[in-house]
């Protein structure tokens, strides 16, 4: 009989028992068998997409941006919307895996490789926009400080535009690495479990030569802690440089102090409603139920509490802040927004952003996979608009009446929006395919949390790969994998 304690208020994060080499089975399983006829037919509808948008960009940059739908008054319209639309969704990625890391927030383990790949997608959308906003997107290398012959051309250190560039390109770096770095020993797993052949030999490249030692297992979670910590100042770091696009402007409705709290909280608002899109449909359709439990869902709807509750807060204070600063210029830019020609647009991003969050307050509605669906696909509304809101009404209606105009996108700059869905959807269908969707070394470690010894069955008989991703600690403090030695010291865990 164990002398264990288990708290009624803990849940276990892997709903049903499994043993060590079941969970690997399972998590690598979408990789080692051919793809159902559903696959096939959701990847061959985000290809078309993304090949109707090539065909779109390849036409714009051909003819000029002139197809898109802008003016003398509206020089920023969709194609901006869209690139901070991208760079909000990539943001609980790195928040998942970096912060709740440091966190010790163990719930993070099965959706912690997921998000970060959703994280590098979205960014490779969102900086398709600015090179296409270029004209030339030939000359997009312009834009890096580096020596050239082009005499007294020079990149401006004091433009927030150039601060994009370093702040997108750093963030996507890190985040790369961070992302691979975590699938090592994944993949050293996937490694000995393939055939010989070409498989076996790339991931044998890609693994690294991972051995499973306790040495190799020190020296890889004390790397991953300091990627976690590298990690996170991006968080902040990233979304606040793009919202001083906005606020280092004299625009009404722009130049405020509040811009970089104010996106970053939006970004992880608009992050983890994607996450929670992307989860719930990779649960039912892989059948991960177990895996990716309600509990998992339901603390991503209490962040979105929290960051939609912030949100909420910066609309207020906008409006307060241009009630009181007496800035005519800049309570008309309010007005407008509420009551102006783009009103619709206004109280559609409210009712998305301010009001539906606040039905997750409901247990019954954050414990249903359905209604969270529904949710999440509301809030990715809601956040888009609020970044078409925030740059087109602050434009279109300036300090002269006399140059006042209105914008409509055009077809040219839907299309092409599409297609950023077609190529984020390609990529994380091949993802899918390709790697472990699901960490398999964090999981392990997750596994005998909130349970008796004797819950989880002993492992017997699966075949167990040589060198591959040794069996974690279940209540691991501070680790997401335990060695190998420290294992073979536990008598709670079987092994």
């Amino acid at each position: 009989m164990s002398n264990q304690h288990l708290s009624p208020l803990r849940v276990p994060l892997v709903s049903e028992a499994r043993t060590l080499g079941q969970l690997t089975e399972e998590i690598c399983a979408p990789m080692e068998r051919p793809p159902t006829w559903k696959w096939w037919a959701a990847f061959a509808i985000a290809v078309s997409i993304l090949g109707t948008g090539a065909g779109i960009v390849a036409y714009q940059v051909g003819t000029g941006i002139g197809v898109w739908g802008l003016n003398k008054t509206v020089g920023w319209a969709f194609d901006i919307t869209n690139f901070v639309f991208w760079v909000g969704i990539g943001h609980a990625g790195t928040l998942i895996s970096a912060i709740l890391f440091l966190f010790r927030q163990k719930w993070r383990t099965s959706i912690n490789r997921a998000a970060e790949a959703m994280t590098l997608f979205a960014v490779m959308c969102a900086a398709l926009f600015p090179v296409i906003h270029m004209g030339r997107p030939w000359l997009a290398f312009w834009v890096l400080p580096y020596p050239n012959t082009r005499g007294s051309l020079w990149v401006n250190f004091r433009s927030p535009l150039l601060w994009d560039v370093f702040a997108i390109s750093t963030y996507f770096t890190v985040s790369a690495v961070f992302w691979y770095v975590g699938l090592i020993p994944d993949l050293a797993t996937v490694r000995d479990r393939a055939k010989a052949g070409i498989r076996k030999a790339v991931f044998k490249v890609l693994s690294l030569g991972w051995t499973g030692s306790h040495r190799t297992w020190s020296r890889y979670e004390t790397v991953y802690l300091l990627l976690a910590g590298l990690a996170t100042p991006l968080v902040l770091s990233v979304h606040t440089i793009v919202s001083m696009d906005f606020a280092t402007s004299v625009i009404p409705g722009w130049h405020t102090t509040i811009f970089p709290p104010y996106f970053v909280a939006g970004a992880v608002f608009s992050g983890f409603a994607m996450v929670l899109t992307l989860m719930i449909i990779t649960r039912v359709v892989l059948g991960y139920e177990h895996l990716i439990t309600i509990r998992h869902l339901e603390n991503m709807t209490k962040v979105i509490i929290v960051t939609g509750g912030i949100v909420s807060l910066a609309y207020g204070t906008e409006v307060f802040i241009a009630w009181y600063s007496g800035n005519e210029y800049e309570r008309y830019a309010f007005l407008n927004r509420a009551f102006g020609p783009y009103a619709w647009a206004y109280w559609t991003m409210v009712t998305c952003n301010v009001v539906s969050p606040h039905l997750f307050w409901f247990k019954k509605i954050r414990t249903s996979p359905a209604a969270i669906f529904v949710l999440s696909l509301v809030i990715n509304v809601g956040m888009w608009f609020e970044r078409f809101v925030i740059i087109v009404t602050s434009l279109h209606r300036d300090f002269l009446p006399s140059s006042w105009s209105m914008y409509t996108p055009t077809a040219v700059e839907v299309g092409t929006f599409i297609g950023t869905f077609g190529l984020f959807f390609t990529l994380f269908l091949l993802f899918v395919r390709v790697l472990p969707i699901i960490s398999i070394g964090e999981v392990k470690s997750v596994l005998g949390f909130a349970r008796e010894p004797g819950e989880v069955p002993a492992d017997s008989g699966t075949r167990k790969p040589a060198h591959s991703a040794p069996e974690p600690l279940p209540a691991a403090q501070g680790s997401m994998a335990a060695p190998a030695l420290a294992m073979a010291t536990r008598k709670d865990v079987p092994v």
